[in-house]
């Protein structure tokens, strides 16, 4: 995901005193709640990921970074943070990730029905033209000269791009997609902040593969 600065990159430049603020089990330090994410411990002892931050529970909070995240687990900073015994799942940060990719296709499922959303080359070229969007979303598996030209007409807006275009067009009901934009508002604001959770999570995995 790129903005010509990455949404992660904002993540670590500390505290911020805007919104609620939550503190990471890892380091103690405070952060918005938004680029955080929430576990709580099962009655059985069992971590559960709750990126929703809806279920019953105390629950404990860290940065959505995957460094964070590994040093949580390694260092078993959820049973010294619950004071009990915890059973982490093996594939925790899996999980962890598939929901944080399925809220954004929910919200991108979401804008569409609400009638914020411009799908396809032609249709989110003339939007871009016509007034600012919120954000603009590109394929990860779209051709480069296309990305460059959506993204020429709104320079500097945030660009979400971890999803193929397979996985875009069925956010939407349709084969492939490999170019969305939404507007401005509550919809674009909580798309962007659950796609900076996303790409901490995924970041490990980018350098893995580099």
């Amino acid at each position: 995901m790129t903005r010509r600065k990455h949404l992660t990159t904002a993540m670590e430049d500390g505290p911020d005193d805007k919104g609620p603020l939550r503190r990471c089990i890892v380091g103690g330090g405070t952060f918005p709640k938004e680029s955080m994410i929430r576990f709580v411990v099962a009655p059985d002892g069992t971590l559960a990921p709750d990126v929703a931050g809806r279920l019953p529970g105390r629950g404990f909070w860290l940065r959505a970074d995957r460094d964070v995240i590994n040093k949580a687990l390694v260092g078993k900073s959820f049973a010294k943070a619950s004071r009990s015994a915890v059973e982490v799942p093996d594939d925790l940060v899996r999980r962890l990730e598939d929901l944080l990719a399925r809220r954004c296709l929910d919200l991108i499922g979401l804008a569409r029905r609400a009638g914020r959303l411009a799908a396809g080359f032609e249709k989110v070229q003339a939007a871009l033209r016509e007034e600012p969007k919120g954000v603009l979303i590109v394929a990860s598996d779209a051709a480069a000269g296309g990305r460059a030209k959506v993204q020429a007409l709104a320079p500097g807006l945030v660009t979400i791009d971890p999803f193929t275009a397979a996985e875009l067009g069925g956010a939407v009901g349709r084969d492939a997609i490999v170019h969305m934009a939404v507007e401005p508002g509550r919809l674009a604001d909580a798309l962007i902040a659950e796609a900076g959770r996303l790409a901490g999570v995924r970041r490990q995995d980018r350098r893995d593969a580099a």
